[in-house]
């Protein structure tokens, strides 16, 4: 699973980097949380990408109360071609959620303690996810919303838990934009090396934001 996450670098850039262009008015944020706006990128209708903001947590066209969202925030890669919830997503609207690094927790006796993991090469990144644009009945309300796709993780990441994001660099995502189904297959083997740290338990609190969030409180691991 992937909970909270952190992107800080410029937006605009990341997103050239994937071959997208616009604009977005977005902070650098350190603890992004479920229903939160993340940075996207996705293909547009006419043609080439754009950089956009979506609501993390999927909302299905077909759903009725938009709070289905805040259970849709991940999405297993083993079975999201055939969920309901995901798979008209899966086929037309897949989109790359810009980050520099994501947190999962280790427990370490009583206690569940925070970490931070970004690339080796302290470089930013995309996660493979899928958008979804939802309208009320009632009030013609429009949300455009997002979910990030997992898979079982791999031998650096599985001490600190079972589930890991589907990493993409450029060349990855492009394939991934193009519709390749095979790609989440091999997430786990063509991961980027990565960079982890425990940090503090502040970020355990959605409401706490900065870069001393990321800030080392011991010693980092890497593979």
């Amino acid at each position: 699973m992937c909970g909270r996450f952190a992107f800080y670098s410029p937006a605009e850039a990341t997103a050239a980097l994937f071959g997208a262009t616009g604009t977005l008015d977005l902070d650098p944020r350190y603890n992004i949380a479920p229903t939160q706006n993340v940075a996207a990128v996705r293909n547009r209708e006419d043609d080439g990408r754009e950089l956009v903001a979506l609501r993390w947590g999927l909302v299905p066209f077909w759903a009725r109360d938009p709070s289905i969202g805040n259970r849709m925030i991940n999405a297993r890669a083993e079975t999201v071609a055939e969920k309901p919830a995901f798979r008209a997503a899966y086929r037309r609207r897949r989109c790359l959620v810009l980050a520099d690094g994501f947190y999962e927790w280790r427990r370490e006796g009583t206690l569940k303690i925070p970490w931070y993991i970004a690339l080796a090469r302290e470089e930013p990144f995309a996660f493979a996810g899928l958008w979804e644009n939802w309208q009320s009945k009632e009030t013609g309300e429009t949300l455009e919303t997002a979910t990030l796709i997992t898979t079982e993780a791999n031998e650096f990441l599985a001490p600190l838990h079972h589930r890991m994001p589907v990493i993409l660099e450029p060349d990855r995502a492009e394939r991934w934009l193009a519709g390749d189904d095979e790609l989440i297959g091999t997430a786990r083997q063509d991961c980027p090396r990565l960079r982890a740290w425990p940090v503090d338990r502040r970020v355990n609190n959605a409401r706490n934001e900065g870069d001393e969030l990321i800030e080392p409180d011991g010693e980092a691991l890497e593979g």
